[in-house]
């Protein structure tokens, strides 16, 4: 097993991440899944989980438009009805909505409980079950709510991703192209060569390893955002406006396919040789098969609530080079 320390907590990486982890020191543990980790990836926690405690199963739906404040009231109404206490746990057992989705809950359960995040699929082992951030949509606005708020450990366990379809495999890459493409030509190298049509092939262990590490260092130099870690937006700003976008026809778009093709738009943006932006595109066009991407007219009305945003002027983190990658880019509507 390997473990890499976050701040105040560690992310373990491993088989054994489960059945080798103390439960004992909680007075109360709940298992927060969807319908599909409930069906393909809690059998194989239970196997793992060792702890005198029974654990409580809270099911949420799965999918970006339930990452909202109506499924919190289910997790703390179960959490409340069964007498969970500030000593409890919430363990998220799932990709990235349970872990946004479950570390707000805890987060702001009686001022704060405990919760690990087990991420099941790949998006969520390289990027969302780690660096603090949890949170949920409003008003088809992406992550407008949330916190700061560190798990006390991250199990990830890759044999979750044996489950997962080929689709939602490949969609896991936005991340782990991004963390290349900000801070590390060679490892940008090596995923250009990937056989992406095979990826049951892959060494998966080295890859999310080497993602984790990129974004793990970026965080413990800038935990709350405040500088260089604005560079993992890159994509980003564009990429959550298109979730909003589909979010509000009610539309099908997965976080890594709006995430692809953010990262497509914002290389336009960026300030950096035509050569290189080709290599980009082309690589993305030729490996992933993506969905329509809105227009910065049809965007505009989401981008206005991007987080980052100062003075009215939209803020974007855009790539200077391959493996570099520059803050506080700011556009007006007219020059987007």
């Amino acid at each position: 097993m390997i473990s890499i320390n976050s701040n105040t907590y560690t992310i373990n990486i491993g088989v054994e991440s489960v059945s080798l982890y103390d439960f004992s020191n909680f007075s109360s543990i709940a298992i927060l899944v969807d319908e599909n980790t409930s069906k393909y990836c809690l059998p194989i926690f239970l196997k793992d989980f060792q702890s005198r405690i029974d654990p409580l199963i809270i099911e949420i739906k799965s999918g970006e438009n339930n990452k909202s404040i109506e499924s919190c009231f289910k997790v703390w109404n179960d959490l409340i009805e069964n007498s969970f206490d500030r000593q409890s746990l919430i363990v998220n057992l799932g990709g990235g909505v349970i872990c946004d989705l479950g570390g707000f809950c805890a987060a702001s359960y009686k001022r704060g409980i405990s919760f690990i995040n087990v991420p099941t699929s790949l998006l969520a082992m390289v990027d969302a079950s780690y660096g603090g951030k949890v949170g949920v949509n409003i008003n088809k606005l992406k992550n407008q709510i949330g916190y700061f708020k560190n798990p006390v450990d991250v199990l990830v366990n890759p044999i979750y991703l044996n489950t997962l379809p080929n689709h939602e495999m490949i969609c896991g890459f936005a991340e782990i192209i991004k963390h290349a493409l900000i801070s590390d030509i060679k490892y940008w190298k090596i995923i250009k060569n990937l056989d992406l049509d095979n990826v049951s092939n892959l060494d998966r262990d080295q890859i999310i390893e080497r993602s984790i590490i990129i974004k793990n260092q970026i965080i413990l130099e800038d935990p709350f955002e405040i500088g260089n870690r604005k560079k993992l937006n890159f994509g980003h700003t564009f990429g959550h406006a298109i979730e909003s976008y589909y979010m509000e026809k009610s539309q099908s778009i997965s976080h890594g396919q709006a995430i692809l093709i953010g990262m497509l738009l914002e290389c336009e943006l960026s300030n950096m040789d035509v050569k290189e932006k080709l290599e980009i595109k082309g690589f993305i066009l030729s490996k992933f098969k993506l969905p329509y991407a809105p227009s910065t007219k049809e965007l505009k009305r989401f981008l206005i609530h991007d987080k980052k945003n100062i003075d009215g002027q939209i803020n974007f983190s855009l790539l200077t080079e391959i493996g570099n990658c520059e803050i506080n880019n700011l556009f007006s509507h007219n020059e987007l």
